[in-house]
C-alpha cells in the first residue's frame, strides 16, 4: 500500500533528522503508542504515517493539555486506521 507522505521519513532523514533515535523521554511518553516496527508491514504503511505526524505535532506544539488531547485524538484514528484495514467493511 502507497501513502501519501512515504517519502516525509525519508525527507526528515536527508536533513539528518530522523527523530527515531530519540528517547520518548525526551519528546512525549505518548509516542510510543505510535510505534510501528512490531507491526507486519502491510500495516506498518499505515501506522507509519500516524507516528510522523504525531512525531511533527510533538516537535512543532509546546507541550501542555491541547496538545495531549491532539495526541490521544491522533492516537485513536490510528487504532481505527489499522482496524479498517485488518477487518475491511467493519
Amino acid at each position: 500500500m502507497n501513502w501519501p507522505g512515504n517519502d516525509l521519513v525519508k525527507f526528515d532523514h536527508a536533513l539528518g533528522r530522523d527523530s527515531r533515535e530519540r528517547t520518548m523521554d525526551e519528546k512525549d511518553r505518548m509516542l510510543k503508542w505510535f510505534a510501528f516496527e512490531h507491526l507486519p508491514p502491510h500495516l506498518q504503511e499505515v501506522s507509519r504515517q500516524f507516528f510522523w505526524l504525531a512525531d511533527h505535532i510533538v516537535d512543532g506544539i509546546e507541550a501542555g493539555p491541547e496538545r495531549t488531547v491532539a495526541l490521544r485524538k491522533l492516537l485513536e484514528a490510528k487504532d481505527a486506521a489499522v482496524r479498517a484495514v485488518v477487518h475491511p467493511g467493519g
